[in-house]
């Protein structure tokens, strides 16, 4: 496995790649790597001759600096999971590397289609801006005949999937096809995440709930309206000591938008627990 830290190599590695006819699979990550990432690795490998990880913490797509700060990071062990699992590249630039200063003090403008506007868009402005900066450049710098995401981030990956199949940039990047991944969970049930570094070991017991709480939604679900089961899922979470709900929404998978029946739906929450923001889902 080789480290990357220079688009000027990693391009050049992507043109061997592909000189030789080899298709590429891609991973996009910020660091801090689990379980979760590591299934995306491993279905990137067994469905492609090369497999791309980037690591990458982006300032553009953070709007709290001190969220920016404490994200963990550990390229070496990050490293040492990857190499285990079969990867072929990590690309793990400097933000100097990624962008011109410009860049970096802008904002990077695009047409979500209203994609942007609710749940995570409407908590974090410019969030979303700074995730298609970021994954777009990549794109263009890998070329990859596949992309993997994880469910977890269900708002991210539906934008990615806007931004490749009807967006300006549709038909930029060839046949790409963006691959959506399930939801992996520890044994508690709480999903996996990289900011679960930083949840004590009673925070990560208490945050158990959020997860039981959406499974008990389910069955909610027979007998209630999609708000009495939002409103639910809301008080039952707050009543938790220790949790705090930012938003819980019943959306349509397609639009992001809300819906009032459970056909075709995901319920998207946001929960802090003491200091730390988690964000988890269910589809009915």
């Amino acid at each position: 496995m080789q480290i990357i830290t220079t688009k000027q190599d990693l391009q050049r590695e992507v043109e061997a790649c592909k000189s030789h006819g080899k298709s590429i699979g891609l991973v996009p990550t910020m660091g801090a790597l689990h379980a979760g990432h590591a299934s995306l690795v491993r279905r990137a490998v067994s469905e492609n001759n090369v497999c791309v990880v980037s690591v990458f913490v982006n300032p553009t797509q953070f709007n709290n600096k001190e969220d920016l700060a404490l994200y963990p990071r550990d390229l070496q062990r990050d490293a040492q999971l990857l190499e285990s699992i079969g990867a072929h590249y990590v690309f793990a630039p400097s933000p100097e590397e990624m962008y011109t200063a410009e860049e970096m003090s802008g904002t990077f403008r695009f047409d979500f289609g209203g994609l942007d506007k609710v749940m995570e868009g409407k908590m974090r402005p410019g969030h979303f801006n700074g995730v298609v900066q970021v994954v777009s450049r990549l794109f263009y710098l890998v070329r990859p005949d596949r992309v993997y995401f994880g469910e977890k981030d269900f708002q991210q990956l539906a934008i990615i999937r806007f931004m490749v199949e009807r967006s300006e940039l549709a038909g930029t990047f060839g046949d790409l096809r963006i691959v959506g991944c399930p939801i992996v969970r520890e044994e508690s049930g709480l999903a996996m995440s990289s900011r679960n570094e930083r949840l004590s070991e009673e925070e990560k017991a208490t945050a158990t709930a959020i997860y039981r709480t959406l499974r008990e939604s389910m069955k909610w679900a027979k007998t209630q309206s999609v708000r009495e089961v939002e409103k639910r899922v809301v008080d039952t979470i707050n009543s938790v000591d220790g949790l705090e709900t930012e938003y819980y929404e019943i959306v349509d998978k397609t639009t992001l938008l809300p819906t009032d029946t459970f056909s075709n739906a995901i319920g998207c929450v946001t929960v802090y627990c003491g200091k730390v923001r988690l964000i988890d889902n269910i589809q009915y």
